[in-house]
This record gives structure tokens, C-alpha cells and sequence, in this order.
């Protein structure tokens, strides 16, 4: 069915045309009264909305919603994330979503806390042992809190106490009054009550049902003949990425991995989600191997993304059909690991868009290549930007609404139809030489255009010294909009929840 929802259900906000019907189980761990409140609300709200609420997990089950305590750490045992599979018998793991709940008093307490001690650099390790966390946590928190603030430190130290990655962190006294949605790559919207509980539960419902209805595309396939070294060499991409990834760090561009044993030790991870995961991605293209060379994924091992090898390459050559992966061509004496999540993002935003031809004396070769040299894709956000230099290719207004995450066709989709409206792409000759989008909760993708004179990404770190481009630690998670100021610049404006 296009979406779960009854023609004659009035919702405020349109949905994506993908949202699937879903099934949904509620199994409990503790509870007081506003958690049986929200509980109560969330299910029958996916009654309303015509998905089928079940009274077990079963094998067709999309959703376990389970519940764990504020401050308190589950024992792994009984985490639903870590052994629901098995205690239900079922041939695959359901997205769980773990309920809990805070007082605004306590809340506004830890944040306050959090923000004092985030101040002390180096951090002091005393500041940050809190019941179940790994004794290195201090790092994770530390390096999270720094770039996204202390509501990132907070939500990693909840996700670790309650062994859940999909938290939905219930905030009121007596009653629930907002909702944050915490997941892997650190979003933090909110559910927001506002006098009428139907519209605040079924945003809550909805939002769990949008992130279940999308479907991973890492489904790679190595396609024939492998490269010989001997042409890897000769490529000018590998080389420049190894330079970009250095020119990235010194501007401290991505953070630092998330290694999920830093925050909390549990034997049963590694079977249930990636030991870690990497903080973005970029590729550039090359001409002479019709390819994009970019960074593999992170969650197959560690990856430094400020010093990379060409180790952490790999070579992009199509989208498989259906987009449910990239075709990706092996080199002949380096080691080959799958490519970033984000393959099919940075090779499909490219179907839409023309081709240029590169020739001499511009250009030391004769190659017809697409309109987007360089893509990087960050967990930032974009606070400025000079309009005769980059665009603003803006997401639909759904993708603010019900916000998608990484690895899915869903983001995929987004960007490619984002930059698909780019007029600095859609006309090579537009003098802008940028263009970015926001992924409202999870960061930026920055496409580059081919610019004679300059190496990969060098417009990019260029723009970000200049002050054209300001990067910034915060990623929206709402709405936006970017406003001129006195210069003419456009400043960004985040819309409250």
C-alpha cells in the first residue's frame, strides 16, 4: 500500500509516499504511569493509523517497543535490542524502540551538568562515570557532547543504560509533554504535546513507522575484471583523497568513531549491531577509471578518516538496480572492503544531473565525467554561506518531518532529488561552484563542481577558510531556512519545535 493511513484520518503534515504498514508489539520492561500512558497512546495511535498492533512478537513483527528506566542500566540480558531474537524465536531482529522516561527537573539538571563539565579540556574522567558505562566512556561523551552539545552526551549515555540504540526519551512530570527521538547517528528530534494527544501520539507513531519502512541499500556487488595496480597508481583520485582527508582533519571536519565497547562492555553486541560506526564519508571522481574512488564503510573496521590509506578506498562504478546497492570493481594487491553506507547516495545524486566534457589544455585529459567532481558527506551542519559561491539544494518538506537516516533508500531518494533541483548543477556554467543539502538530524552532503586549477575538494577547504562555507557543530533537526543578513549573506534559521 503507498501509506497505512485511512482517507478519512485528518493528519497535519503530509507523509512520504513509501510508508508502509507495519506490526508493532509492546513488550514491557519497567513502567511507572507515564510510561503506561505514552505506551497506551503510541499503540493505539498505530491502530488509528491502520497498522497492526500484535500481542507478541512474531517473525513479521517490524517493531518491538519496549520500555527501560532513566539512569538505571539494563542488564544485557534483558535487552531487547541484544536478545529479543532469540527469547522470541524469530528468524530476524525487529527495529526496537525503548521508552524512557525523565522528569523536565532531572533533565534540565543532567544537561546542565553535562554542559559544565563538557567545558574542561581534557576532559576530567571523574566527571562522566555513570552507572553502566564503560570506564573509557568518558571519551565517547567528551567527543559527542563537544560536536552536537549536551543533549549528544546525553543521549549516548541513555542509549548505553538502556542497551538501545532507537531511544524515545519520554519528558514529563505527571503526564508525558514531548518525546525525543534518539538513534544511532545522534538525531534528537521531538514529539511535541500541544493540547491535543491524537495529532502528539500519532507524530510519535509515525515517525517510528517512517524509520521502519525503509529498506538498507548495502547490498553491494563486486562486478568483473578487478584493476590492475598498475592503473590504480597512475589515478590522480586515490592520491587526492589521502590529500583531502588531511586537509579535512586540520579544519576538524569529522569527529572521531564511535566504538560502541568505549561506552559499554556487553558481550552480545557484535551480534546485533556494528562494533562501531564512522563519522561520514567523501569520494571524488576519476576520469581515467570512469569511477568514483570513496571511502569504505566504517562499520567494517575502524576507519580514521583524517589519514586515510588507499586501504580505506573503494572504487564506485554504478547503482545496482532498484538502488539496492552499489556496483563497486575490486584492485588487484590492496585489500577491498565494501564502500561507505552512503554509496548509492553519492552514486545515484549524479542520475539526474548532465555530464560535462573535460578537455586540454584546461584539463590533462579528455574525459566526459559528471557535473559533481567532489561529495562530502558530514555529520555538521551549515551555519552560512556565501550565495555567489554555493546553493542551497533543499530536502522536501517531508524529510523535516519525519526525518530518515543513513544507509537507506529513503536518504538516498532525498539527495538525489535534492541536488536534482540544484540550478548550479543543472547548469554547468553557473558560476556557483557548491552545492549542499541538510539531512535534518543527521548532517550535510557538499557537492563540488570541476574547477580548473584546483585539486578535489580545494574549493571546499578553500571556502570553509574563507568564511563562504561556515561549518558548524550543529545539526538542525527541524525545519530551516537560510535568511540574508546586512552582507548578504544567508544565515541559517532553525524553526522551534
Amino acid at each position: 500500500m503507498a501509506n497505512a493511513l485511512p482517507l478519512a484520518l485528518n493528519i497535519e503534515k503530509p507523509l512520504h509516499p513509501w510508508v508502509k504498514r507495519v506490526r508493532i508489539a509492546f513488550v514491557p520492561g519497567p513502567m511507572d504511569a507515564v510510561l503506561e500512558e505514552t505506551a497506551q497512546g503510541i499503540l493505539q495511535s498505530f491502530k488509528l493509523l491502520g497498522h497492526i498492533v500484535q500481542d507478541k512478537p512474531t517473525d513479521e513483527t517490524d517493531v518491538l517497543l519496549t520500555t527501560a528506566e532513566y539512569g538505571v542500566p539494563l542488564n544485557w540480558r534483558k535487552s531487547m535490542l541484544l536478545t529479543a531474537r532469540k527469547r522470541f524465536g524469530l528468524r530476524k531482529n525487529p527495529t526496537v524502540f525503548t521508552m524512557v522516561h525523565v522528569t523536565p527537573r532531572q533533565l534540565q539538571a543532567d544537561l546542565d551538568y553535562l554542559e559544565r563539565v563538557l567545558q574542561k579540556e581534557p576532559p576530567d574522567p571523574a566527571d562522566y562515570q555513570f552507572p553502566g558505562l564503560a570506564p573509557e566512556a568518558y571519551q565517547v561523551l567528551f567527543e559527542q557532547g563537544r560536536r552536537g552539545g549536551p543533549i549528544l552526551a546525553l543521549q549516548r549515555r541513555v542509549q548505553a543504560q538502556a542497551k538501545g540504540l532507537r531511544v524515545l526519551l519520554v519528558v514529563g512530570e505527571d503526564h508525558p509533554e514531548y518525546v525525543y527521538h534518539f538513534d544511532l547517528v545522534g538525531a534528537y528530534p521531538k514529539s511535541v504535546y500541544r493540547g491535543d494527544a491524537t495529532l502528539f501520539y500519532h507524530d510519535i507513531a509515525l515517525r517510528v513507522a517512517t524509520t521502519v519502512s525503509t529498506r538498507e541499500v548495502t547490498d553491494h556487488e563486486v562486478v568483473p575484471p578487478p584493476i590492475p595496480y598498475e592503473a590504480w597508481a597512475s589515478w590522480e583520485a586515490p592520491k587526492a583523497m589521502r590529500h583531502a582527508a588531511m586537509e579535512l582533519g586540520k579544519r576538524h571536519f569529522f569527529t572521531q568513531m564511535v566504538r560502541i565497547n568505549d561506552l559499554v562492555k556487553v558481550p552480545a553486541v557484535q551480534d546485533s549491531v556494528a562494533s562501531q560506526y564512522s563519522e561520514g564519508c567523501f569520494g571524488t571522481w576519476e576520469p581515467r577509471g570512469n569511477a568514483l574512488v570513496a571511502t569504505i564503510t566504517g562499520s567494517a573496521r575502524p576507519v580514521d578518516k583524517d589519514n586515510i590509506t588507499e586501504d580505506d578506498l573503494a572504487v564506485l562504478v554504478g547503482v545496482r538496480p532498484g538502488g539496492v546497492g552499489a556496483y563497486v570493481r575490486h584492485v588487484e594487491g590492496k585489500r577491498n572492503d565494501p564502500p561507505s553506507s552512503e554509496a548509492v547516495e553519492m552514486m545515484d545524486m549524479d542520475t539526474p544531473l548532465p555530464r560535462i566534457t573535460l578537455s586540454p589544455p584546461r584539463w590533462e585529459i579528455e574525459a566526459e565525467v559528471p557535473v559533481v567532481r567532489s561529495k562530502l558527506h558530514g555529520h555538521r551542519g551549515i551555519k552560512s554561506f556565501d550565495p555567489n559561491l554555493v546553493e542551497y539544494a533543499p530536502l522536501d518538506p517531508v524529510y523535516f518531518d519525519y526525518i530518515v537516516s543513513c544507509a537507506t533508500d529513503a536518504q538516498a531518494r532525498g539527495v538525489r532529488d535534492a541536488f536534482s533541483r540544484a540550478q548550479c548543477l543543472l547548469n554547468p556554467d553557473d558560476p556557483r561552484q557548491i552545492a549542499f543539502t541538510i539531512l535534518p538530524g543527521h548532517g550535510v552532503v557538499i557537492a563540488e563542481k570541476w574547477v580548473p586549477g584546483k585539486v578535489p575538494f580545494q574549493v571546499m577547504w578553500e571556502a570553509m577558510d574563507s568564511g563562504q562555507l561556515v561549518v558548524d557543530s550543529h545539526v538542525p533537526q527541524n525545519h530551516i531556512r537560510y535568511l540574508p543578513d546586512e552582507q548578504g549573506r544567508m544565515v541559517l534559521e532553525e524553526e522551534p519545535f
